[in-house]
């Protein structure tokens, strides 16, 4: 393991620190001079020790900086933490399943059920029917994933990779064979060798998360996940019908969060390990029986972790195709009946806001729903969650103090290459932007530091934040561009070669059935993932 970081990013970092000049931000930046990154990595910041935005902005902007750099040269053992994370993530679902146990519709002969309990999941319940109806669609439409699957991982993950591989399934999910065969990689497979392989569960594995540890997943056997992925979109779809957009629930979110760290309306709740700790009874308890059975079959009861089979408590995992939908449909409803018990509407989009894990409720219902939550084996991550009369609110990945815009910026990765250069400066630049309207003046040193280690062509492409980081982000008047008619063409730094998975090296069936699911067709293949191999300077148009 490296013990330091390259030159070019520590001193970017030191400007930045000395340019923010609090004492906190001073402590950071002695602490880089003398390489105390294990420091680095477990300082944080608590904004309800603040009552200036000015102040918190510029010390969450010092302390963050790091914080999720993967190469933070630390002696944390990261996938080591992830798991132990899994583990007590396991822990919890367990007591969860015991405690819930005696509320399934089998165990209504328990004598120590408590009415008020039964009261509460049967409204949980039929508020959950009532947005999902009784059953699914009778025939899901199956789709890949971009990711790895149990056994396809590394760069062989393209869908025509996918479809040429041996096709893999838990027993569980044997009921959608006959659909499956049915589909064009179906009866491609069966054409080619017809062989399937069962497995017992998915597979775990991790990817980055913060300079501490890692984020536990599992890879899912690749015909579960097909259709995992159709009934996580199902689940979309209803609560679109019910009045709740996921796909637009992020920027509501961030709306909601704003006006409320001033208005104190709402506040912002975030779950500790939210994914794994849904327990495989309270999923029982609370979904359509039909919905259930189609759910079950497709999870997987197992994982592979650390080379043994571990029975799974909890009901799925991130990584699995529906798991997203599944945890913020169970939040939403909770939510839901416990603002409806303090005299609310309860409704989606209106008093309850939830997407994934991030949950938004008026502020009178945080506390009763913190003990509904943990009795139903969650826990309230109390450094993420705010509903008290604190300035600050945090959802989706925005960060407000009094209506002010306080994200700091995450340096995740290391530079390599001018692209990263330009994202790096981009990022650096927006977090200077928000400083400034807390009004506070931070110099520039650290940006144009950036930009010193990008060539004097490519430094060239200056353009707005609307085209991302193609241009590095700067006033009008430092942009460069052509007209052509009415069309402005400014400088841009775009991808210019890309790694194709040629269709040459697949059999013509499998490309068959790749031009029917709408993928590929890039001179002849398909582009995998991370598949840019060069950029060049050029022009792209700008109205």
């Amino acid at each position: 393991m490296i013990n330091s970081l390259p030159d070019d990013v520590v001193r970017t970092v030191l400007l930045f620190l000395e340019d923010l000049g609090t004492p906190m931000a001073l402590g950071v930046h002695i602490r880089v001079r003398n390489q105390l990154w294990e420091e680095i990595s477990e300082m944080t910041l608590d904004p309800r020790n603040y009552l200036d935005d000015k102040a918190f902005v510029l010390d969450a902007s010092a302390v963050s900086f790091l914080k999720k750099l993967q190469q933070l040269p630390t002696k944390t053992d990261r996938r080591g933490n992830a798991i132990e994370k899994w583990r007590e993530g396991e822990v919890s679902c367990f007591r969860a399943n015991e405690r819930l146990c005696r509320y399934l519709p089998e165990n209504r002969l328990f004598d120590d059920r408590c009415d008020a309990i039964s009261s509460f999941l049967d409204e949980i319940r039929k508020t959950i029917l009532s947005w999902l109806g009784p059953r699914p669609d009778e025939l899901a439409l199956g789709r890949f994933g971009p990711g790895a699957t149990y056994t396809d991982r590394g760069g062989k993950t393209t869908v025509p990779d996918k479809m040429s591989a041996v096709p893999v399934m838990t027993r569980g999910a044997i009921w959608f064979l006959p659909q499956w065969l049915g589909t064009q990689w179906g009866a491609t497979s069966a054409q080619h060798h017809g062989e399937i392989n069962y497995v017992p569960g998915n597979r775990f594995t991790t990817v980055p998360k913060t300079a501490k540890t890692d984020r536990a997943i599992a890879s899912e056997p690749s015909i579960n996940v097909f259709y995992q992925l159709a009934l996580g979109r199902q689940i979309r779809h209803r609560l679109r019908k019910a009045g709740w957009d996921l796909d637009r629930a992020q920027d509501i979110h961030r709306q909601v969060a704003c006006e409320s760290s001033v208005t104190r309306e709402f506040a912002t709740l975030d779950l500790s390990n939210a994914s794994d700790t849904v327990a495989y009874n309270l999923v029982k308890l609370l979904l359509p029986r039909d919905w259930f059975d189609q759910l079950e079959a497709l999870r997987s009861p197992k994982t592979l972790i650390e080379g043994k089979w571990v029975v799974l408590e909890k009901f799925s995992s991130m990584g699995n195709g529906f798991t997203f939908e599944l945890e913020t449909l169970i939040f939403a409803a909770i939510c839901s009946v416990s603002s409806r018990k303090l005299g609310f509407a309860g409704q989606l989009g209106s008093d309850v806001f939830v997407f994934g894990d991030d949950i938004i409720v008026k502020t009178m219902v945080a506390h009763p729903l913190k003990s509904a939550l943990e009795f139903l084996g969650f826990e309230l991550n109390d450094e993420k969650s705010f509903f008290d009369d604190s300035p600050f609110r945090e959802s989706c990945g925005g960060d407000f103090f009094n209506g002010k815009p306080v994200r700091p910026y995450f340096l995740k990765d290391l530079p390599n290459g001018p692209s990263d250069y330009i994202a790096f400066a981009n990022g650096l630049r927006a977090l200077l932007n928000r400083i400034a309207l807390t009004g506070c003046s931070v110099a520039k040193r650290a940006w144009f530091s950036i930009l010193d280690c990008i060539p004097t062509r490519v430094r060239s492409c200056r353009g707005p934040q609307d085209l991302g980081d193609v241009v590095i982000h700067d006033d009008e008047r430092y942009w460069t561009y052509r007209w052509r008619g009415d069309i402005r063409y400014l400088r841009v730094f775009r991808p210019h070669r890309h790694r194709v998975i040629r269709y040459e090296g697949f059999r013509p069936d499998v490309v068959l059935a790749c031009a029917t699911y709408g993928c590929g067709n890039r001179r002849g293949g398909v582009i995998p993932r991370d598949g840019v191999l060069s950029f060049k300077v050029g022009w792209g148009a700008y109205s």
